[in-house]
Protein backbone atom coordinates (compact mmCIF):
# COMPACT_ATOMS: atom_id res chain seq x y z
CA UNK A 1 0.00 0.00 0.00
CA UNK A 2 0.99 3.35 -0.40
CA UNK A 3 2.03 4.83 3.04
CA UNK A 4 1.75 8.59 3.64
CA UNK A 5 3.69 9.90 6.83
CA UNK A 6 1.12 12.26 9.20
CA UNK A 7 3.26 15.38 10.00
CA UNK A 8 1.35 18.03 11.85
CA UNK A 9 1.51 20.90 9.32
CA UNK A 10 2.93 23.95 11.44
CA UNK A 11 2.35 26.91 8.99
CA UNK A 12 -0.85 28.16 11.35
CA UNK A 13 2.22 28.26 13.89
CA UNK A 14 4.73 29.86 11.89
CA UNK A 15 2.88 32.52 10.57
CA UNK A 16 0.56 34.73 11.77
CA UNK A 17 -2.94 32.76 10.11
CA UNK A 18 -6.34 33.65 9.57
CA UNK A 19 -8.82 30.14 9.87
CA UNK A 20 -11.57 29.41 7.98
CA UNK A 21 -14.66 27.87 9.45
CA UNK A 22 -16.06 25.79 5.91
CA UNK A 23 -20.07 25.88 6.19
CA UNK A 24 -20.21 24.11 2.79
CA UNK A 25 -20.42 27.31 0.38
CA UNK A 26 -18.86 27.06 -3.12
CA UNK A 27 -16.54 29.93 -2.20
CA UNK A 28 -15.00 28.74 1.05
CA UNK A 29 -11.80 28.28 -0.68
CA UNK A 30 -12.08 31.31 -2.58
CA UNK A 31 -12.07 33.29 1.00
CA UNK A 32 -8.79 31.21 1.84
CA UNK A 33 -7.13 32.43 -1.45
CA UNK A 34 -7.78 36.03 -1.24
CA UNK A 35 -6.44 35.94 2.20
CA UNK A 36 -3.33 34.39 1.02
CA UNK A 37 -3.05 37.28 -1.41
CA UNK A 38 -2.56 39.25 0.86
CA UNK A 39 0.26 37.39 2.10
CA UNK A 40 -1.43 36.15 5.01
CA UNK A 41 -1.72 32.44 5.67
CA UNK A 42 -4.99 30.88 5.74
CA UNK A 43 -6.81 27.45 5.95
CA UNK A 44 -9.99 26.07 5.92
CA UNK A 45 -10.61 23.92 8.95
CA UNK A 46 -14.07 22.11 10.16
CA UNK A 47 -17.11 24.55 11.45
CA UNK A 48 -17.61 22.03 14.24
CA UNK A 49 -13.28 22.74 15.30
CA UNK A 50 -13.75 23.84 19.20
CA UNK A 51 -12.71 27.01 20.14
CA UNK A 52 -10.05 25.27 22.73
CA UNK A 53 -8.77 24.06 19.63
CA UNK A 54 -8.69 27.16 17.92
CA UNK A 55 -6.81 28.60 21.07
CA UNK A 56 -4.22 26.68 20.33
CA UNK A 57 -3.76 27.22 16.82
CA UNK A 58 -3.45 30.70 17.66
CA UNK A 59 -4.87 32.86 14.50
CA UNK A 60 -5.02 36.25 14.12
CA UNK A 61 -8.95 36.15 12.88
CA UNK A 62 -11.76 33.78 12.28
CA UNK A 63 -13.89 33.74 9.09
CA UNK A 64 -17.17 31.99 9.33
CA UNK A 65 -18.11 31.30 5.38
CA UNK A 66 -21.25 31.11 3.90
CA UNK A 67 -23.70 28.15 2.95
CA UNK A 68 -26.16 26.55 1.74
CA UNK A 69 -28.37 26.11 4.80
CA UNK A 70 -30.75 28.53 6.57
CA UNK A 71 -29.86 29.08 10.34
CA UNK A 72 -32.90 28.26 11.38
CA UNK A 73 -33.35 24.49 9.95
CA UNK A 74 -33.41 22.31 11.89
CA UNK A 75 -29.98 20.39 11.83
CA UNK A 76 -28.72 23.64 10.33
CA UNK A 77 -24.30 23.57 10.81
CA UNK A 78 -23.32 25.51 14.22
CA UNK A 79 -19.63 26.23 14.80
CA UNK A 80 -18.64 26.40 18.89
CA UNK A 81 -20.14 29.65 20.36
CA UNK A 82 -17.12 30.44 22.14
CA UNK A 83 -15.28 30.90 19.28
CA UNK A 84 -16.70 34.60 19.90
CA UNK A 85 -15.45 34.92 23.60
CA UNK A 86 -11.81 34.29 22.69
CA UNK A 87 -11.16 37.79 22.00
CA UNK A 88 -9.75 37.24 18.79
CA UNK A 89 -11.72 39.08 15.67
CA UNK A 90 -14.33 37.08 13.64
CA UNK A 91 -15.79 38.12 10.57
CA UNK A 92 -18.91 36.31 9.03
CA UNK A 93 -19.87 36.09 5.36
CA UNK A 94 -23.48 35.94 4.35
CA UNK A 95 -24.76 32.50 6.46
CA UNK A 96 -21.84 33.14 8.76
CA UNK A 97 -23.04 36.50 9.62
CA UNK A 98 -26.64 35.37 9.78
CA UNK A 99 -25.00 32.37 12.63
CA UNK A 100 -23.08 35.13 14.38
CA UNK A 101 -26.44 37.31 14.85
CA UNK A 102 -27.89 34.02 15.88
CA UNK A 103 -25.81 32.71 18.15
CA UNK A 104 -25.16 36.42 19.67
CA UNK A 105 -28.86 36.89 20.65
CA UNK A 106 -30.15 38.84 16.81
CA UNK A 107 -32.93 37.32 14.86
CA UNK A 108 -32.78 35.67 11.43
CA UNK A 109 -35.97 35.33 9.52
CA UNK A 110 -36.76 34.58 5.63
CA UNK A 111 -36.31 37.45 3.69
CA UNK A 112 -39.75 38.94 1.69
CA UNK A 113 -37.23 39.48 -1.13
CA UNK A 114 -34.26 37.70 -1.87
CA UNK A 115 -31.09 38.95 -3.39
CA UNK A 116 -28.84 37.26 -5.87
CA UNK A 117 -26.46 38.82 -7.95
CA UNK A 118 -25.43 42.04 -8.04
CA UNK A 119 -26.74 45.14 -6.15
CA UNK A 120 -25.65 48.27 -4.63
CA UNK A 121 -24.42 48.59 -1.56
CA UNK A 122 -24.42 51.56 0.89
CA UNK A 123 -21.77 51.56 3.42
CA UNK A 124 -20.42 53.32 6.41
CA UNK A 125 -17.28 54.70 5.04
CA UNK A 126 -16.57 55.30 8.61
CA UNK A 127 -16.42 51.58 9.99
CA UNK A 128 -13.23 50.04 10.21
CA UNK A 129 -14.69 47.06 8.03
CA UNK A 130 -15.36 49.97 5.22
CA UNK A 131 -12.65 51.98 5.80
CA UNK A 132 -11.68 54.29 3.41
CA UNK A 133 -13.95 52.84 0.65
CA UNK A 134 -16.45 55.00 -1.39
CA UNK A 135 -20.13 55.38 0.11
CA UNK A 136 -21.46 53.23 -2.39
CA UNK A 137 -20.35 50.01 -4.59
CA UNK A 138 -21.26 46.82 -6.35
CA UNK A 139 -21.77 43.94 -4.22
CA UNK A 140 -22.67 40.09 -5.39
CA UNK A 141 -25.58 39.07 -3.10
CA UNK A 142 -26.75 34.92 -2.58
CA UNK A 143 -29.43 35.18 0.12
CA UNK A 144 -33.03 34.35 1.28
CA UNK A 145 -32.66 35.11 5.07
CA UNK A 146 -31.99 38.40 6.34
CA UNK A 147 -30.90 39.57 10.35
CA UNK A 148 -33.65 41.70 11.57
CA UNK A 149 -32.78 42.12 14.87
CA UNK A 150 -29.06 43.06 15.73
CA UNK A 151 -27.28 41.14 18.94
CA UNK A 152 -26.90 43.24 21.45
CA UNK A 153 -23.64 45.95 20.99
CA UNK A 154 -24.23 45.68 17.12
CA UNK A 155 -24.85 48.33 14.73
CA UNK A 156 -25.78 48.42 10.70
CA UNK A 157 -22.89 49.56 8.85
CA UNK A 158 -24.18 48.92 4.98
CA UNK A 159 -27.73 48.06 3.60
CA UNK A 160 -28.90 47.51 -0.05
CA UNK A 161 -32.58 48.55 -1.38
CA UNK A 162 -33.60 44.93 -0.38
CA UNK A 163 -31.88 44.32 2.42
CA UNK A 164 -31.73 47.51 5.10
CA UNK A 165 -28.96 44.53 7.49
CA UNK A 166 -26.05 44.13 4.90
CA UNK A 167 -23.52 44.27 7.33
CA UNK A 168 -23.20 44.63 10.64
CA UNK A 169 -20.45 45.79 13.73
CA UNK A 170 -19.45 45.32 16.97
CA UNK A 171 -16.25 47.29 16.86
CA UNK A 172 -15.52 46.74 20.95
CA UNK A 173 -15.40 42.83 20.40
CA UNK A 174 -14.01 43.14 17.15
CA UNK A 175 -16.77 41.14 15.36
CA UNK A 176 -18.23 41.92 11.81
CA UNK A 177 -20.74 40.37 9.31
CA UNK A 178 -21.43 40.87 5.45
CA UNK A 179 -24.17 39.39 4.12
CA UNK A 180 -23.01 39.79 0.45
CA UNK A 181 -19.92 37.91 -0.80
CA UNK A 182 -16.12 40.04 -0.29
CA UNK A 183 -14.55 36.99 -1.88
CA UNK A 184 -15.55 36.85 -5.38
CA UNK A 185 -14.67 39.14 -8.09
CA UNK A 186 -17.99 40.63 -8.51
CA UNK A 187 -17.90 42.99 -5.19
CA UNK A 188 -16.24 45.97 -5.93
CA UNK A 189 -13.54 46.70 -3.08
CA UNK A 190 -14.05 43.03 -1.98
CA UNK A 191 -10.52 42.63 -1.74
CA UNK A 192 -10.32 46.08 0.12
CA UNK A 193 -12.58 45.09 2.67
CA UNK A 194 -10.79 41.55 3.29
CA UNK A 195 -7.63 43.76 3.83
CA UNK A 196 -9.56 46.26 6.49
CA UNK A 197 -10.25 42.65 8.20
CA UNK A 198 -7.33 41.10 7.89
CA UNK A 199 -4.14 43.66 8.13
CA UNK A 200 -6.29 46.32 9.99
CA UNK A 201 -8.67 44.90 12.41
CA UNK A 202 -6.44 41.20 13.01
CA UNK A 203 -2.88 43.05 12.82
CA UNK A 204 -1.98 40.06 10.68
CA UNK A 205 1.51 40.61 9.57
CA UNK A 206 1.99 39.82 5.72
CA UNK A 207 4.53 37.23 6.43
CA UNK A 208 3.30 34.58 3.73
CA UNK A 209 5.88 34.63 0.84
CA UNK A 210 6.42 32.00 -1.90
CA UNK A 211 10.02 32.64 -1.03
CA UNK A 212 9.99 31.60 2.61
CA UNK A 213 7.68 28.90 1.48
CA UNK A 214 10.76 27.28 -0.98
CA UNK A 215 13.41 27.62 1.63
CA UNK A 216 11.12 25.81 4.43
CA UNK A 217 10.28 22.97 2.31
CA UNK A 218 13.61 22.79 0.87
CA UNK A 219 14.92 22.32 4.70
CA UNK A 220 11.96 20.05 5.38
CA UNK A 221 12.28 17.83 2.64
CA UNK A 222 16.17 17.41 2.98
CA UNK A 223 15.79 16.37 6.89
CA UNK A 224 12.84 14.22 6.12
CA UNK A 225 14.29 12.17 3.18
CA UNK A 226 18.13 12.50 3.83
CA UNK A 227 19.76 10.33 1.22
CA UNK A 228 17.02 8.42 0.47
CA UNK A 229 15.67 8.59 -3.52
CA UNK A 230 12.63 10.33 -4.57
CA UNK A 231 10.32 9.39 -7.53
CA UNK A 232 7.92 11.68 -9.08
CA UNK A 233 5.76 11.24 -11.87
CA UNK A 234 6.55 14.19 -14.27
CA UNK A 235 3.40 15.14 -16.85
CA UNK A 236 5.09 18.58 -17.88
CA UNK A 237 2.60 20.76 -16.84
CA UNK A 238 2.43 23.50 -13.87
CA UNK A 239 2.77 21.38 -10.76
CA UNK A 240 4.73 18.37 -11.56
CA UNK A 241 7.42 21.07 -13.47
CA UNK A 242 7.75 23.28 -10.65
CA UNK A 243 7.96 20.21 -7.91
CA UNK A 244 10.52 18.35 -10.12
CA UNK A 245 12.55 21.84 -9.23
CA UNK A 246 11.79 22.20 -5.99
CA UNK A 247 12.80 18.18 -5.16
CA UNK A 248 15.76 18.86 -7.26
CA UNK A 249 16.85 22.04 -5.65
CA UNK A 250 16.32 19.84 -2.26
CA UNK A 251 18.29 16.30 -3.21
CA UNK A 252 19.65 16.82 -6.80
CA UNK A 253 20.28 13.43 -7.99
CA UNK A 254 18.85 11.47 -5.60
CA UNK A 255 15.32 12.67 -7.48
CA UNK A 256 14.10 10.59 -10.59
CA UNK A 257 11.10 11.94 -12.80
CA UNK A 258 9.01 9.35 -14.79
CA UNK A 259 7.41 10.82 -18.06
CA UNK A 260 4.81 7.94 -19.44
CA UNK A 261 4.67 9.02 -23.00
CA UNK A 262 0.87 7.75 -23.52
CA UNK A 263 0.59 9.46 -26.78
CA UNK A 264 -1.92 12.06 -26.02
CA UNK A 265 0.23 14.96 -25.71
CA UNK A 266 0.52 18.27 -27.66
CA UNK A 267 2.60 18.23 -31.06
CA UNK A 268 6.22 18.48 -29.96
CA UNK A 269 5.47 18.06 -26.38
CA UNK A 270 7.22 14.91 -25.02
CA UNK A 271 10.57 16.21 -27.09
CA UNK A 272 10.36 19.81 -25.32
CA UNK A 273 9.87 18.42 -22.12
CA UNK A 274 12.90 15.99 -22.10
CA UNK A 275 15.01 18.63 -23.86
CA UNK A 276 13.63 21.36 -20.78
CA UNK A 277 14.69 19.31 -17.99
CA UNK A 278 17.22 16.85 -18.80
CA UNK A 279 19.19 19.14 -21.05
CA UNK A 280 18.74 22.35 -20.39
CA UNK A 281 18.41 21.53 -16.31
CA UNK A 282 20.20 18.23 -15.77
CA UNK A 283 17.14 16.81 -13.96
CA UNK A 284 17.06 13.23 -14.19
CA UNK A 285 14.07 12.16 -16.51
CA UNK A 286 13.32 8.27 -17.18
CA UNK A 287 11.15 8.23 -20.34
CA UNK A 288 8.96 5.70 -21.67
CA UNK A 289 7.62 5.45 -24.91
CA UNK A 290 3.94 3.75 -24.30
CA UNK A 291 1.76 5.46 -27.25
CA UNK A 292 1.16 1.81 -29.24
CA UNK A 293 0.07 0.54 -25.46
CA UNK A 294 -2.19 2.61 -24.69
CA UNK A 295 -3.57 3.28 -28.00
CA UNK A 296 -4.19 -0.43 -28.56
CA UNK A 297 -5.94 -0.20 -25.25
CA UNK A 298 -8.41 2.35 -26.03
CA UNK A 299 -9.67 0.40 -29.55
CA UNK A 300 -13.49 0.58 -30.20
CA UNK A 301 -14.13 2.49 -26.73
CA UNK A 302 -16.52 5.74 -27.27
CA UNK A 303 -17.42 5.73 -23.46
CA UNK A 304 -15.68 9.17 -22.20
CA UNK A 305 -15.66 7.63 -18.32
CA UNK A 306 -14.68 4.18 -19.64
CA UNK A 307 -11.52 6.10 -21.58
CA UNK A 308 -10.22 7.55 -18.34
CA UNK A 309 -10.23 4.50 -16.31
CA UNK A 310 -8.57 2.63 -19.50
CA UNK A 311 -6.00 5.36 -19.35
CA UNK A 312 -5.48 5.77 -15.67
CA UNK A 313 -5.41 1.60 -15.39
CA UNK A 314 -2.70 1.50 -17.91
CA UNK A 315 -0.67 4.18 -16.44
CA UNK A 316 -0.94 2.48 -12.72
CA UNK A 317 0.76 -0.84 -14.81
CA UNK A 318 3.25 0.91 -16.72
CA UNK A 319 4.13 3.12 -13.53
CA UNK A 320 4.59 -0.04 -11.50
CA UNK A 321 6.59 -2.10 -14.50
CA UNK A 322 8.82 0.71 -15.12
CA UNK A 323 9.62 1.95 -11.31
CA UNK A 324 10.50 -1.41 -10.29
CA UNK A 325 12.86 -1.58 -13.05
CA UNK A 326 14.97 1.44 -11.77
CA UNK A 327 14.08 1.53 -8.42
CA UNK A 328 13.94 0.72 -5.22
CA UNK A 329 12.41 4.06 -4.21
CA UNK A 330 11.58 5.24 -1.01
CA UNK A 331 9.51 7.99 -1.71
CA UNK A 332 6.81 8.92 -4.25
CA UNK A 333 6.34 12.47 -4.58
CA UNK A 334 3.07 13.86 -6.05
CA UNK A 335 1.98 17.58 -6.91
CA UNK A 336 -1.22 17.39 -4.79
CA UNK A 337 -2.78 21.23 -4.46
CA UNK A 338 -5.09 22.12 -1.50
CA UNK A 339 -8.08 22.20 -3.98
CA UNK A 340 -6.97 18.30 -4.98
CA UNK A 341 -7.84 17.83 -0.79
CA UNK A 342 -10.85 19.65 -0.04
CA UNK A 343 -12.33 18.56 -3.41
CA UNK A 344 -11.18 14.60 -3.50
CA UNK A 345 -13.96 13.54 -0.94
CA UNK A 346 -16.57 11.36 -2.12
CA UNK A 347 -19.05 13.04 -0.84
CA UNK A 348 -17.96 17.44 0.37
CA UNK A 349 -20.56 18.01 2.79
CA UNK A 350 -22.79 15.47 4.88
CA UNK A 351 -25.88 16.39 3.67
CA UNK A 352 -27.15 15.40 7.25
CA UNK A 353 -24.53 17.93 9.23
CA UNK A 354 -23.78 20.26 6.53
CA UNK A 355 -20.01 19.22 7.47
CA UNK A 356 -17.29 19.12 4.85
CA UNK A 357 -15.75 15.03 5.44
CA UNK A 358 -13.15 13.78 5.12
CA UNK A 359 -10.26 14.17 2.66
CA UNK A 360 -8.39 12.22 0.18
CA UNK A 361 -5.84 12.02 -2.04
CA UNK A 362 -7.81 12.29 -5.45
CA UNK A 363 -8.06 9.19 -7.16
CA UNK A 364 -7.01 10.17 -10.97
CA UNK A 365 -4.05 12.72 -9.62
CA UNK A 366 -0.60 12.15 -11.16
CA UNK A 367 -0.06 8.39 -10.55
CA UNK A 368 -4.14 7.74 -9.36
CA UNK A 369 -4.51 4.75 -7.32
CA UNK A 370 -1.07 2.38 -7.20
CA UNK A 371 -0.82 -0.88 -6.79
CA UNK A 372 -1.37 -2.26 -3.14
CA UNK A 373 2.15 -4.21 -2.72
CA UNK A 374 4.07 -0.47 -4.02
CA UNK A 375 5.55 0.98 -1.06
CA UNK A 376 6.02 4.24 -0.78
CA UNK A 377 5.82 6.95 1.80
CA UNK A 378 4.28 10.38 -0.17
CA UNK A 379 6.00 13.48 -0.23
CA UNK A 380 3.72 16.20 -1.25
CA UNK A 381 4.96 19.81 -0.29
CA UNK A 382 2.32 21.20 -2.48
CA UNK A 383 -0.43 20.09 -0.92
CA UNK A 384 -0.96 23.62 1.21
CA UNK A 385 -0.83 25.42 -1.73
CA UNK A 386 -3.44 26.84 -4.75
CA UNK A 387 -2.85 26.85 -8.40
CA UNK A 388 -2.11 30.90 -8.12
CA UNK A 389 0.79 29.84 -5.43
CA UNK A 390 2.27 26.90 -7.26
CA UNK A 391 2.95 29.05 -10.62
CA UNK A 392 4.40 31.95 -8.26
CA UNK A 393 6.74 28.84 -6.65
CA UNK A 394 7.60 28.00 -10.13
CA UNK A 395 8.69 31.54 -10.94
CA UNK A 396 10.85 31.79 -8.06
CA UNK A 397 12.91 28.48 -8.78
CA UNK A 398 13.13 29.71 -12.55
CA UNK A 399 11.04 26.98 -14.43
CA UNK A 400 10.75 28.24 -17.99
CA UNK A 401 7.99 30.77 -18.56
CA UNK A 402 6.08 28.29 -21.39
CA UNK A 403 5.83 26.13 -18.51
CA UNK A 404 4.56 28.50 -15.85
CA UNK A 405 2.11 30.37 -18.00
CA UNK A 406 0.92 26.48 -19.56
CA UNK A 407 -2.88 26.37 -19.85
CA UNK A 408 -4.92 23.66 -18.08
CA UNK A 409 -4.73 20.30 -19.58
CA UNK A 410 -6.31 17.33 -18.74
CA UNK A 411 -4.93 13.67 -17.37
CA UNK A 412 -5.95 11.82 -20.44
CA UNK A 413 -5.03 14.63 -22.48
CA UNK A 414 -6.29 14.38 -26.16
CA UNK A 415 -8.38 11.27 -25.85
CA UNK A 416 -10.82 13.17 -24.15
CA UNK A 417 -10.81 15.47 -26.74
CA UNK A 418 -11.77 12.98 -29.59
CA UNK A 419 -15.72 12.68 -29.45
CA UNK A 420 -15.52 9.08 -30.31
CA UNK A 421 -12.99 6.34 -30.70
CA UNK A 422 -9.66 7.26 -30.65
CA UNK A 423 -7.71 6.50 -33.42
CA UNK A 424 -3.62 7.49 -34.67
CA UNK A 425 -5.28 9.15 -37.35
CA UNK A 426 -7.54 10.95 -35.56
CA UNK A 427 -5.33 11.85 -32.70
CA UNK A 428 -2.78 13.40 -35.71
CA UNK A 429 -5.30 15.46 -37.17
CA UNK A 430 -6.34 17.20 -33.77
CA UNK A 431 -2.76 17.46 -32.87
CA UNK A 432 -2.17 19.53 -35.76
CA UNK A 433 -5.08 21.60 -35.22
CA UNK A 434 -4.33 22.18 -31.51
CA UNK A 435 -0.82 23.61 -32.79
CA UNK A 436 -2.64 26.16 -35.16
CA UNK A 437 -4.97 27.10 -32.87
CA UNK A 438 -2.38 27.88 -29.91
CA UNK A 439 -0.26 29.26 -32.52
CA UNK A 440 -3.09 31.78 -34.06
CA UNK A 441 -3.75 32.84 -30.43
CA UNK A 442 -0.22 32.85 -29.45
CA UNK A 443 0.53 35.53 -32.02
CA UNK A 444 -2.84 37.74 -31.34
CA UNK A 445 -0.92 37.98 -27.98
CA UNK A 446 -4.06 36.28 -26.51
CA UNK A 447 -2.48 33.52 -25.08
CA UNK A 448 -2.67 34.81 -20.98
CA UNK A 449 -6.00 36.37 -21.53
CA UNK A 450 -7.88 33.05 -21.68
CA UNK A 451 -8.03 30.16 -19.00
CA UNK A 452 -7.99 27.71 -21.85
CA UNK A 453 -8.20 27.62 -25.71
CA UNK A 454 -8.21 23.73 -27.51
CA UNK A 455 -10.16 22.09 -29.93
CA UNK A 456 -12.60 19.28 -29.64
CA UNK A 457 -12.17 16.77 -32.97
CA UNK A 458 -15.93 15.52 -33.65
CA UNK A 459 -15.87 12.19 -35.13
CA UNK A 460 -19.76 13.07 -36.90
CA UNK A 461 -18.87 14.04 -40.70
CA UNK A 462 -20.32 17.28 -42.43
CA UNK A 463 -21.04 17.86 -46.15
CA UNK A 464 -18.30 20.54 -47.74
CA UNK A 465 -16.67 22.27 -50.91
CA UNK A 466 -13.07 21.98 -51.50
CA UNK A 467 -11.93 23.00 -55.12
CA UNK A 468 -15.44 22.54 -56.45
CA UNK A 469 -15.56 18.90 -55.08
CA UNK A 470 -17.96 17.24 -52.48
CA UNK A 471 -16.26 17.08 -48.95
CA UNK A 472 -17.49 14.46 -46.45
CA UNK A 473 -15.23 15.56 -43.62
CA UNK A 474 -15.19 16.16 -39.45
CA UNK A 475 -15.70 19.24 -38.01
CA UNK A 476 -13.45 20.91 -35.12
CA UNK A 477 -15.18 22.63 -32.24
CA UNK A 478 -13.24 25.95 -30.96
CA UNK A 479 -13.19 26.07 -27.37
CA UNK A 480 -11.89 29.00 -25.24
CA UNK A 481 -12.79 30.46 -22.41
CA UNK A 482 -11.73 32.74 -19.51
CA UNK A 483 -11.87 32.03 -15.41
CA UNK A 484 -10.14 32.92 -12.56
CA UNK A 485 -10.14 29.25 -10.94
CA UNK A 486 -11.96 26.97 -13.17
CA UNK A 487 -14.73 26.49 -11.18
CA UNK A 488 -17.07 28.79 -13.01
CA UNK A 489 -16.18 29.90 -17.19
CA UNK A 490 -17.34 32.00 -19.88
CA UNK A 491 -16.79 31.75 -23.28
CA UNK A 492 -13.75 34.18 -24.68
CA UNK A 493 -14.97 36.89 -26.72
CA UNK A 494 -12.07 36.61 -29.33
CA UNK A 495 -11.74 39.36 -32.36
CA UNK A 496 -13.55 37.86 -35.31
CA UNK A 497 -10.56 38.29 -37.11
CA UNK A 498 -8.86 35.79 -34.87
CA UNK A 499 -11.52 33.44 -35.40
CA UNK A 500 -10.89 33.93 -39.49
CA UNK A 501 -7.87 32.99 -39.11
CA UNK A 502 -7.79 30.05 -37.36
CA UNK A 503 -10.96 28.69 -39.20
CA UNK A 504 -8.81 29.34 -42.43
CA UNK A 505 -5.99 27.43 -41.72
CA UNK A 506 -7.72 24.75 -39.78
CA UNK A 507 -9.54 24.40 -42.86
CA UNK A 508 -6.72 25.14 -45.31
CA UNK A 509 -4.12 22.78 -43.27
CA UNK A 510 -5.11 19.91 -41.69
CA UNK A 511 -5.97 17.10 -43.61
CA UNK A 512 -10.20 16.11 -42.91
CA UNK A 513 -11.46 18.55 -41.54
CA UNK A 514 -13.79 21.16 -43.53
CA UNK A 515 -15.98 22.99 -41.05
CA UNK A 516 -15.07 24.76 -37.40
CA UNK A 517 -17.52 25.79 -34.88
CA UNK A 518 -17.10 27.74 -32.12
CA UNK A 519 -18.71 27.26 -28.47
CA UNK A 520 -20.61 29.68 -26.83
CA UNK A 521 -21.71 28.31 -23.47
CA UNK A 522 -20.11 28.88 -20.16
CA UNK A 523 -19.80 26.88 -17.00
CA UNK A 524 -22.34 26.10 -15.57
CA UNK A 525 -24.42 24.96 -17.56
CA UNK A 526 -21.62 23.48 -19.73
CA UNK A 527 -18.27 22.75 -18.75
CA UNK A 528 -15.25 23.16 -19.95
CA UNK A 529 -14.11 19.93 -21.71
CA UNK A 530 -16.38 17.82 -23.83
CA UNK A 531 -15.42 15.05 -21.89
Amino acid sequence: MVLEEKAIDRKLELYDSIVVLDFGSQYSELIARRVRELNVYSELIPFRTKASDIKKIAPKGIILSGGPNSVYDNGAPECDPEIFNLGIPVFGVCYGMQLMAKILGGKVIQANKHEYGKAILEVNPKDKLFLDLESKFTSWMSHGDSVTELPMGFSVSAKTSNTPTAAISNNDKKLYGVQFHPEVIHTMNGQEILRNFVINICCAKPAWTMTKFIEESISQIRARVGEKKILLALSGGVDSSALAFLLHRAIGENLTCMFIDQGFMRKSEPERLITTFQNEFRIKVHYINARERFISGLKGVIDPEEKRKIIGREFIRVFEEESRKIGPFDYLAQGTLYPDVIESADSNIDPKTGERVAVKIKSHHNVGGLPKDLQFKLVEPFRKLFKDEVRRVGRELAVPKRIIERHPFPGPGLAIRIIGEVTVERLETLREADSIIRDEINKAGLYNKVWQVFGVLLTVQSVGVMGDKRTYSNPIVLRAVTSEDGMTADWAKLPYEVLEKISTRLVNEVVGINRVVYDITSKPPSTIEWE
